[in-house]
C-alpha cells in the first residue's frame, strides 16, 4: 500500500469538510481556502476526465469565495 503524504491527508480532510455541507464551505477562512486551492492545484487528475472537471469547477468556486472575502463582497451568499 502506498504511503499517503501529509498533504494528501490535509487535502482529503478539507474536501470531506466542504463536501459534508454547503455551509461548511462558506465557513472556511481565506487562509483555509488558499491552502485548499494550493493542495487541489497540486493534485494531478488528468488521467480522470470527470475528476479533472470537478477540480476545475472547485477551483473556480474557491477563487470566487476568496474574492468575496477579500473584497468584502459576501452579499451573494
Amino acid at each position: 500500500m502506498a504511503d499517503i503524504s501529509e498533504e494528501d491527508k490535509e487535502r482529503v480532510k478539507l474536501l470531506q469538510l466542504i463536501s459534508s455541507s454547503k455551509n461548511e464551505f462558506k465557513k472556511l477562512s481565506v487562509e483555509q481556502l488558499k491552502r485548499l486551492q494550493e493542495l487541489v492545484e497540486k493534485k494531478d487528475y488528468s488521467h480522470d476526465k470527470k475528476a479533472h472537471k470537478s477540480k476545475v469547477k472547485l477551483l473556480g468556486k474557491i477563487n470566487v469565495r476568496i474574492y468575496e472575502l477579500e473584497e468584502g463582497r459576501g452579499i451573494w451568499g
